[in-house]
């Protein structure tokens, strides 16, 4: 029988699941395969779904929430502002409040900091900014129709200005993270503003390199669990929320099935990304030299090279790996896995609903990867 999930509490009172289900299907949609999913994950204990405009799903994760038969108020849904809106914010929030088919969200955030208007990537300083956009986020928490805001993928420079001129502060900062990508310095910034820090592909995706370090895995034998349970633990422990994303019924019980780590324990799996090789996102989206839609690493402020490794930032430099020397030159190992067919530029237009995305064998060929059988594979089989 799978652990209570705990709950945290959000710097305006209320409460939030400290484990959701993610419905990034790897592409945009995800239809009856997504509600499923949800519907599923709403039976085996969960009560928190996070959805976005962006993913093209977000009706099908709502008729999960309305057929579930579980109280509304139980059940803590997400969604997000996707880039194209940041300047008809009421709108696109309307839009996806309709499309849920919910009387009310309980969290919206800012998906990413850029706009883009016309297909243009605007730049951090031209209209609307984060600030722009964020003000208008603040109005709607006057409608009653969202009950809390926040942000997502903000580093810590994009962080502080906002912080310095909004009025409500974001209850949470959606980003990548897992014992390769701790944000430690980020996660201070946080919590020094009683901001939650939401962990999105806390076990790393389909490149789930640190599942086998020998450390998590010693860790996970002394539990009796998988080394997921101890990084979903992990993440939990250190206080904060993370959304995993498995349509497979056992690693779904799994992921919300957590132990209690020691310190020591805790502290060995904080320390994992300090190993040669090991600090850096495990994401498909760092490719075209250090561009993330549209913006640069250094627009974005996150401490990234090319591939999405970390710089040192003491030594101007990133660890490399001894067993795959070659692979850091590149700044994407040859052995990664990319887990999209397509990759999606845009994700979906919100307000045109336009959908653009590049072939995998183009992005495979930005990034260097080799586009192979296994690689196929990878990407047909379930998270």
């Amino acid at each position: 029988m799978a652990t209570p999930v705990p709950y945290f509490s959000l710097n305006n009172g209320l409460k939030i699941p400290a484990i959701g289900m993610g419905c990034w299907m790897g592409d945009v949609g995800g239809g009856p395969a997504v509600e499923e999913m949800c519907a599923n994950a709403l039976k085996n204990g969960y009560r928190h779904l996070d959805t976005a405009f962006g993913y093209g799903n977000e009706e099908h994760v709502g008729k999960a929430v309305r057929e579930s038969g579980i109280p509304r108020n139980e059940i803590f849904v997400t969604t997000k502002l996707w880039n194209d809106c940041h300047h008809k914010v009421k709108e696109a929030f309307e839009q996806s409040l309709n499309n849920l088919g919910l009387d009310y969200i309980d969290l919206y955030l800012m998906h990413w900091p850029m706009a883009q208007i016309d297909d243009i990537v605007l730049g951090p300083e031209e209209h609307p900014t984060i600030v722009d956009t964020w003000k208008e986020m603040e109005k709607l928490l006057e409608t009653g129709k969202v009950k809390s805001i926040g942000v997502s993928n903000f580093g810590i420079k994009p962080l502080k200005r906002l912080l310095s001129q909004c009025k409500v502060v974001p209850v949470t900062n959606q980003v990548e993270s897992h014992p390769c990508l701790p944000y430690l310095e980020l996660k201070n910034l946080c919590e020094e503003n009683g901001i939650l820090i939401t962990a999105y592909s806390p076990l790393g995706q389909s490149n789930r390199v640190f599942l086998a370090d020998p450390d998590m895995i010693k860790i996970a034998e002394s539990h009796q669990v998988t080394p997921a349970q101890v990084a979903m633990s992990w993440a939990v422990q250190r206080g904060t929320v993370a959304i995993p994303k498995s349509a497979n019924l056992e690693r779904m019980r799994q992921n919300i099935s957590l132990v209690t780590l020691s310190d020591k324990e805790m502290d060995l799996v904080t320390s994992l990304h300090k190993k040669p090789g090991m600090h850096r996102s495990l994401l498909a989206y760092h490719h075209d030299g250090g561009v993330v839609f549209g913006w640069t690493y250094k627009q974005l402020d996150w401490p990234m090279d090319k591939g999405g490794f970390v710089i040192d930032q003491e030594n101007n430099c990133i660890l490399r790996s001894k067993t795959h020397p070659t692979s850091f030159h590149r700044k994407w190992p040859v052995t990664s896995q990319a887990p999209l067919t397509h990759f999606p530029m845009t994700r979906q237009n919100q307000c045109s609903g336009s959908s653009p995305s590049i072939p995998l064998t183009s992005f495979c060929a930005q990034t260097s990867l080799p586009l192979t059988s296994s690689l196929q594979l990878k990407i047909q089989s379930s998270v």
